[in-house]
């Protein structure tokens, strides 16, 4: 068996069709990288079956528009040598990652960071959460005294490495002093944003994706770059990437859900057949150059900001992504809180003062009706 420097926690079928295909083309191309040994950490039975159909070989469909252009094709995705579980494999899984691991990827969901009341135990518990775990693990490869290690959570967390250091230190607060100097001195905690809608899996492993993929990777001493490939950026800071995403892309899908739950919501739709409707994507087209654009000026981003509203529109519009407004349109009045209002707050922070009547009324309407 080839030793597998990187060590992936996380099953599921974004990181099939995200890092688990980028880190494939990498080795394809003949890059030094991967290959990968994926972890499934929850203990879930019925993703058992996935695990053993990861290695040597699983198709991902990539489907959607690229530049107004149709694309489908289909990439057999190999960077996977090996499939363990914590409930079973958990020797194994220390040894892999005391001797081989070089770079720790992540993506357990809120579910997997969630703290548990098995965290704090001195051994070993697969009840425990994935930091909890993630713990366990470092305190035996310090205690090898091996080679520093990199750790690139990809959870939806804003600073997703900050938070899971901050964490792990909280679960090792009674470690010798030199345990917690190592966390902190010889562990990289990386953060990242990443992007891809992965639409549906395809059995026993695989999933069907759409064209655009990004993996935002917040730039600091000593990071390592898991490969090169054009969805990889390192920048300066995740802060003008997460402007982008929730106020355009997050906030885009939110005003047109609060205009269908108003008009229509009884009908299911995609969100494709709405900016399909010339009325529906004037709407939304209107909204975001007039009331989201100046507070991308004032923040200096106005050369980001075309571009990325034209990317939007075209990954909105994928003919082929079934994507249900009834399902952007659930707890819908938290997400007006977290993208709309916020991003009214965050405008003001920026400098920008003008008026957005329409998003100012919808913030108002969904605060009438909680």
């Amino acid at each position: 068996m080839r030793t597998t420097p990187i060590l992936q926690f996380g099953t599921s079928r974004f990181l099939q069709a995200h890092a688990d295909l980028f880190l494939s083309q990498a080795m394809e191309a003949g890059q030094d990288v991967g290959p990968i040994t994926v972890v499934q950490s929850s203990g879930n039975p019925a993703r058992a079956k996935r695990l053993g159909a990861l290695i040597g070989s699983y198709p991902v469909r990539i489907e959607g528009l690229k530049d107004g252009q149709r694309q489908q094709e289909t990439i057999a995705v190999q960077s996977v040598a090996r499939a363990l579980s914590t409930e079973r494999d958990w020797v194994k899984i220390v040894r892999i990652f005391v001797n081989e691991a070089q770079i720790v990827l992540s993506n357990t969901g809120d579910a997997g960071f969630a703290p548990n009341a098995r965290d704090s135990a001195l051994q070993f518990d697969q009840a425990m959460s994935y930091p909890a775990k993630l713990t366990q693990l470092l305190r035996l490869r310090f205690a090898a005294g091996a080679a520093p290690i990199q750790i690139m959570p990809m959870e939806l967390i804003a600073d997703n490495g900050t938070v899971l250091k901050h964490r792990v230190m909280q679960l090792a607060e009674q470690d010798p002093v030199e345990f917690l100097n190592y966390l902190d001195r010889d562990v990289v905690w990386v953060n990242s944003l990443v992007d891809r809608i992965v639409s549906q899996p395809i059995e026993p492993a695989g999933a069907v994706a759409e064209p655009y993929a990004l993996w935002a990777i917040e730039d600091q001493p000593g990071i390592t770059l898991p490969c090169d490939h054009p969805s990889v950026q390192v920048v300066p800071s995740l802060g003008e990437i997460e402007a982008l995403k929730l106020f355009i892309l997050n906030l885009g899908h939110t005003f047109l859900a609060d205009r269908w739950l108003r008009a229509r919501g009884s009908q299911d739709i995609f969100v494709r057949n709405l900016v399909q409707d010339t009325t529906e994507l004037t709407s939304l087209k209107d909204v975001l150059n007039n009331e989201v654009r100046p507070a991308f000026v004032a923040a200096g981003l106005e050369d980001q900001f075309d571009p990325y509203v034209d990317t939007t529109i075209e990954r909105f519009s994928n003919p082929f992504l079934d994507h249900r407004i009834a399902d952007i349109s659930q707890n819908h009045s938290q997400k007006v809180t977290r993208r709309i209002a916020a991003m009214l707050d965050w405008a003001k922070a920026q400098g920008d003062h003008s008026i957005k009547p329409i998003l100012t009324e919808i913030v108002a309407y969904n605060k009438e009706t909680v």
